[in-house]
């Protein structure tokens, strides 16, 4: 589901990887017209793990929903124009980039020359240009040394790609300031971001670096407890298991009551809660340990503890109704080349604002025509012209669209 919230935006996206499609798929729930340039036949993510049987990317699919697709061969010259063309098309929608490609003849520099008010946004891995993806930054951020029982000598690497995801997050807020400041005063911009910054940034927000100088130390790994605070998984009679968490007064109260806790532990603040966390963790394991699931998970209700319970994907999907239809964020779709299934649209619930359907991702090239048309007002016979050369392709070059047969254009997005 999305909100027609962003209007007459109109982003070009050249991207590959994780941190700029999650951006431009933030914009787009947000009602921004997402405009996505792949290669002929798909680029270096197109094919990337998990997959559907028949080859299609639900990576991929997860990422492009509420996009449209043009697909050009921006390795000959002249896809590289036509590329070029559209983030410089004229209009007070267009004019803006979206992208990783760090090459020069995308360059803000370059298509500036065309558009003066232009706005690029230009996600690198490092400020100098210099290649870095999610898990060599995350390395160098130190977080795999305090990672459960990690250490230098035997790092634990996050499987989420945190940094990504804050990176395209950031990106997404940094693009809408931009053009609301383009709205106000004409003048365009120039975005540069490094994941490692975001990463970097982080670690000063949190007060990890200022903990490294100023304290002379680096935090430690402390296994599964929760640091400066209170909070660590437990397991039940019946071999299921829980995170508890007692951060704020109220939370360690609760957990108190639940778990019969003295008054002696009730008093303690933070620091003195962290600092005694294996005396208490103790403690709370005898007794989640002596109850199955059920009983715990009743008094720790009954008591409004802040816990969860540990669960796969399959098991969340199966049983847990915050990723239900019960949700308003979840619905249900039927994506070209995949099929029905369930997927989230835009987070925020914005109140009193009506939710529209979440469109499917499209085939590679599936608005290919449309675009040229729309953005750049080719007419027909240039546009065959582009298709006869190889330029550009339509729906019918992706890999895996003759696996199903036919183009759907169920979920097509209104252009501005």
């Amino acid at each position: 589901m999305s909100y027609p919230l962003i209007k007459n935006l109109r982003v070009i996206e050249s991207s590959a990887f994780i941190a700029a499609p999650l951006a431009g798929l933030t914009l787009a729930q947000y009602g921004a017209d997402v405009i996505r340039v792949d290669l002929i036949g798909g680029g270096i993510d197109y094919g990337r793990l998990p997959m559907m049987p028949g080859g299609r990317s639900l990576y991929w699919a997860g990422l492009n929903k509420g996009k449209r697709s043009i697909a050009i061969d921006i390795r000959k010259p002249e896809g590289r124009e036509l590329l070029r063309a559209l983030v410089v098309a004229p209009g007070d929608a267009g004019g803006v980039l979206l992208t990783n490609i760090g090459s020069p003849w995308l360059s803000h520099e370059l298509l500036v020359q065309t558009r003066e008010d232009l706005i690029s946004c230009t996600i690198s891995g490092n400020p100098d240009g210099s290649t870095a993806v999610d898990y060599t930054v995350n390395a160098a951020a130190g977080f795999p040394a305090m990672t459960g029982d990690g250490n230098i000598q035997a790092p634990i690497n996050h499987v989420l790609p945190a940094w990504d995801i804050a990176c395209a997050y950031q990106a997404a807020f940094a693009l809408m300031a931009a053009a609301m400041q383009r709205a106000l005063t004409g003048a365009g911009a120039e975005l540069r971001l490094a994941l490692s910054d975001v990463a970097f940034t982080t670690l000063s927000h949190l007060g990890l670096i200022a903990e490294a100088e100023l304290l002379g130390m680096d935090r430690p790994s402390i296994g599964n407890h929760i640091y400066g605070a209170f909070g660590r998984d437990f397991g039940t009679s019946d071999n299921q298991r829980v995170m508890v968490a007692g951060i704020s007064a109220s939370q360690w109260t609760a957990l108190c009551k639940a778990c019969g806790l003295d008054a002696s532990f009730a008093e303690m603040d933070d620091a003195k809660r962290f600092e005694a966390r294996e005396t208490i963790a103790a403690k709370v394991e005898a007794w989640c340990l002596k109850r199955d699931f059920a009983e715990v998970e009743r008094v720790f209700n009954l008591n409004k503890v802040c816990w969860g319970r540990y669960r796969t994907v399959s098991d969340l999907i199966a049983n847990d109704p915050r990723v239900s239809l019960t949700n308003p964020v979840f619905e249900r779709v039927d994506t070209p080349g995949i099929g029905e299934h369930l997927t989230a649209g835009a987070t925020v619930s914005i109140v009193g604002v009506k939710r529209e359907p979440v469109h499917p991702a499209p085939w590679l090239g599936q608005h290919t025509e449309e675009v040229l048309a729309q953005v750049l007002g080719l007419g027909s016979g240039e546009i065959g012209g582009l298709f006869d050369a190889g330029i550009v392709a339509g729906p019918d070059r992706d890999p895996h669209h003759s696996n199903v047969g036919g183009s759907s254009n169920k979920g097509l997005i209104k252009p501005l």
